[in-house]
């Protein structure tokens, strides 16, 4: 008799999460603040031509910024690894001792048997690399950054901006009412709140749905909020 298989386990797992949280990072405020400006000017102003001026000048000085502010964050988490890692070269080759037994706390905490940790211990200090490699991975919870991360993370925010800013503002570029585009964009947003949630919540590993209706919501009360103050502004 034929001994049957069991079907083979596949674990899917989700590898660019830099990537997704930059889009996050860069639709969320492409698709808020955009309409709160273009909402707050519809109010004071009947031509839309200079809603949709006011609003493209905005994504762009946005999508700018906060490329720039991604830019920066990436340098900075480049930068910070760099120096633990530095300072851990240093501590293996000046502070054996201690970092052995730092070695040795962490496998403890594993449940690993006293002879096991023993063994392992001996065996990764004698590599300098792996030493210094195990300590920035489990001790301090640091992994290599993605090379080109800063620039690639300032494009795609700065990417993500735009095209989250254009959605919002696109009614009032093909209405010349400015209360009917007020509505359709209105509309069109949460629309885009509701799909980018959803498609998010794929990415992610989290329900689909719950993450629709979970962005629709926060995105849709962060614009209003917006709107109101850009209204009592104006």
């Amino acid at each position: 008799m034929q001994q049957e298989h069991p079907a083979k386990h596949e674990e899917k797992h989700f590898l660019a999460p830099d990537l997704i949280r930059d889009i996050v990072i860069g639709m969320a405020d492409g698709l808020t603040v955009p309409f709160a400006l273009a909402a707050g000017l519809s109010g004071t102003l009947s031509n839309t031509s200079l809603v949709v001026v006011a609003g493209m000048a905005e994504i762009a000085a946005g999508s700018i910024a906060m490329g720039l502010g991604g830019y920066l964050a990436a340098r900075t988490d480049q930068e910070h690894y760099l120096s633990e890692l530095e300072r851990e070269r240093r501590e293996v080759i000046e502070l054996p001792d201690r970092e052995k037994e730092e070695v040795a706390d962490i496998l403890r905490e594993w449940h690993l048997p006293e002879e096991t940790v023993t063994s392992a211990v001996e065996s990764i200090s004698k590599d300098p690399d792996r030493w210094v490699n195990f300590m920035m991975k489990y001790e301090l919870g640091l992994e290599e950054p993605v090379p080109k991360r800063a620039r690639n993370s300032s494009l795609t925010i700065g990417l993500s901006y735009i095209v989250g800013g254009i959605i919002p503002l696109s009614p009032y570029i093909f209405i010349r009412n400015a209360d009917s585009a007020l509505i359709l964009s209105v509309i069109v947003t949460l629309i885009a709140l509701f799909i980018f949630g959803y498609v998010k919540g794929k990415f992610t590993g989290s329900k689909p749905s719950k993450s629709a209706w979970q962005t629709t919501l926060v995105g849709g009360v962060a614009a209003g909020i917006a709107f109101v103050i850009a209204k009592l502004i104006s």
